[in-house]
C-alpha cells in the first residue's frame, strides 16, 4: 500500500505539473501555478517521508502535513477550475481534483487508524 502511495502521490505531481505547463502565462496565473506547483510535489515528497517516520507521533504528524499539502493543493485547482475556460484542461482539472479527494481519504483514513491503534 505505502509504495502504491509513493507512485500514486508522485505520478500527481507530474500530472499536475504536465497540467500547469498548458495554464496560459499570465500575470493572474502565475501566483496559483506557482502555488499549486508547490503543493502538489510536497504531497508526495511528505507522504515519501512518511515512511521514515521514527515514532507512531511523527508518522501521525508527517501524514497531518500531506493531508494539509493535499487540501492546498485541491484548493487551488478549483480556483484554476472556476477561472479557467479551455474545455480540455477543465476536464484534466476534474480528473486531478477526483485523484486529490481520493489521496485525501487515503491519507484521513490512515490518520484514524494510526491513532487508535
Amino acid at each position: 500500500m505505502k509504495q502504491d502511495m509513493n507512485l500514486r502521490t508522485k505520478q500527481f505531481a507530474i500530472d499536475v505539473w504536465l497540467l500547469c505547463s498548458k495554464i496560459p502565462h499570465s500575470r493572474e496565473y502565475t501566483n496559483y501555478v506557482n502555488q499549486l506547483l508547490r503543493c502538489s510535489s510536497s504531497v508526495g515528497a511528505n507522504f515519501r517521508a512518511v515512511g521514515r517516520a521514527k515514532s507512531k507521533a511523527d508518522f501521525i504528524n508527517k501524514l497531518k502535513i500531506v493531508e494539509e499539502e493535499a487540501d492546498e493543493s485541491q484548493f487551488f485547482l478549483e480556483l484554476i477550475l472556476k477561472v479557467n475556460s479551455n474545455p480540455e484542461l477543465v476536464v484534466e482539472i476534474e480528473r486531478l481534483i477526483k485523484e486529490i479527494n481520493e489521496i485525501i481519504a487515503i491519507v484521513v483514513s490512515s490518520l484514524k487508524t494510526a491513532r487508535t491503534s
